[in-house]
């Protein structure tokens, strides 16, 4: 892709001059004789480089600068004067400029500084779309499921991404809890910043305490220079601490402090640093319960549970399970360079029949096999684990008037229909939450009645 230089100067002569050595080395060249016009080129063209005049007939460049950098943030500014001013080219790099030079005294610098100048383009770009394929990989937009209980989890995490409040992510092993922790930062006024994730059941107490809060050099044996620690990784940004019931209690203190005044000591320190982070937390244990049979800090828990999500487990929204298998298909079909697999209604039905108690990992693990052993252009029950094929076949089996599911469903019913069908008083008579009604409708295949 040819490079394009944009030159802003009132002077016919030297601008044509510049114009003819610049594109002697192979650039696309633009010409501009005031602010105005140069502006107008930047709105047309992609510009990568300016070169612009000091002095210009509307206004001057280094005042300029800061105009183009609000609307081109990407465009870098290489300024010429006539003159050597040192508090105007002060002021020039301050205001985002490149570099400052002197018409005719530097006018041999002018070419290497441009590759230089280009070079920072190009870098700046790369960045740019690192972070755009890093924000659409954990969008809202690509957390796959239709079911009432995603769409409501989903709306919840959006409505708090934008604070900087701490969220609790809850729910079982598999259910996508730091796909949703990327999202929720991905989608706050910290993206772009930092996003650390630390998983609090990997290491032992002194190594996970080393982890998170650092360490200076000596403090133990094998500290041979001193660490950074997750905590300090993550300033300005957000920290992801997964299976965080798994944390020990004394720990759990220090990162209560951490929380409450933004101040921590690194292992063998003695000096207090600040770190400003967001945190997001998740755990698969119940820690309400955890904290009550003191095994968990309550006040940690109460800290953490400011905004608390439950993911929904995959057997609760059994109607996603085709849309993700869909997509995990096309994905390890890709991966294996297979041409994308038919399902069969077999495979899909064993699938829906699942329990499920590794959740969405565990249906993408599933997948993958099976795509490795299909042989045919269908994927058909027979590549499925054993387990699976030989499952009882609990969707068609009819639900027993004894069982406390049918007494649970006859109960909603009632409600419901007590209720007129609002869904939110329904959820306040049966003292749960709106999002477990809403999945215990679709569980009992009352979702759509009519009441």
């Amino acid at each position: 892709m040819t490079h394009k230089i944009l030159i802003i100067d009132d002077e016919e002569k030297l601008r044509s001059l510049l114009a003819r050595i610049i594109k002697s080395e192979g650039f696309e060249v633009f010409e501009a004789k005031d602010l105005k016009s140069g502006f107008k080129k930047l709105e047309q063209t992609e510009i990568d480089v300016i070169l612009c005049d000091v002095k210009l007939p509307d206004g001057n460049g280094v005042d300029f600068l800061q105009n183009i950098k609000a609307s081109f943030p990407l465009v870098e500014v290489i300024l010429l004067t006539a003159f050597g001013n040192i508090p105007d080219g002060v002021q020039a790099m301050k205001n985002g400029a490149f570099d400052y030079i002197v018409k005719g005294d530097d006018n041999d610098k002018i070419i290497p500084l441009l590759y230089k100048a280009l070079e920072k383009v190009e870098l700046q770009k790369k960045v740019q779309q690192l972070e755009k394929r890093i924000a659409s990989k954990y969008s809202f937009e690509t957390i796959i499921g239709k079911s009432k209980g995603i769409e409501q989890v989903i709306d919840l995490a959006q409505k708090v991404a934008k604070t900087d409040s701490t969220v609790l992510l809850t729910g079982e092993t598999g259910t996508g809890k730091e796909v949703f922790a990327q999202a929720i930062h991905e989608n706050s006024n910290r993206v772009g910043k930092s996003f650390v994730a630390l998983n609090c059941s990997t290491f032992s107490k002194e190594i996970l305490e080393s982890e998170l809060f650092g360490h200076k050099q000596g403090a133990f044996t094998g500290a041979l220079k001193d660490k950074k620690g997750f905590i300090e990784e993550a300033n300005g940004g957000t920290l992801f601490l997964d299976e965080i019931g798994e944390m020990p209690i004394d720990l759990q203190a220090k990162l209560l402090r951490v929380l409450e005044t933004s101040e921590y000591i690194p292992v063998g320190d003695t000096t207090p640093k600040k770190s400003n982070f967001r945190l997001i937390a998740a755990t698969n244990r119940d820690l309400k319960t955890e904290s009550d049979e003191h095994r968990f800090r309550s006040d940690l828990y109460f800290r953490l549970n400011i905004f608390e999500i439950k993911l929904p487990s995959l057997r609760e929204r059994i109607k996603d399970i085709g849309v993700l298998t869909h997509y995990f298909v096309k994905q390890f079909s890709e991966k294996t360079n297979k041409k994308t697999l038919h399902i069969s209604d077999d495979f899909l039905q064993k699938l829906e029949n699942y329990s499920w108690p590794g959740n969405i990992r565990e249906l993408k693990n599933i997948i993958e096999r099976s795509v490795i052993l299909s042989n045919g252009d269908t994927l058909t029950s027979d590549v499925l684990p054993y387990e699976m094929q030989h499952q009882a076949e609990k969707s068609t089996k009819s639900m027993s008037a004894f069982s406390m599911q049918s007494v649970e469903k006859l109960h909603i019913q009632k409600v419901l229909n007590y209720t007129k069908g609002n869904k939110a008083e329904t959820a306040r008579l049966l003292e749960i939450g709106i999002a477990t009604l809403y999945r215990k409708l679709e569980e009992y295949g009352i979702e759509n009645s009519k009441i």
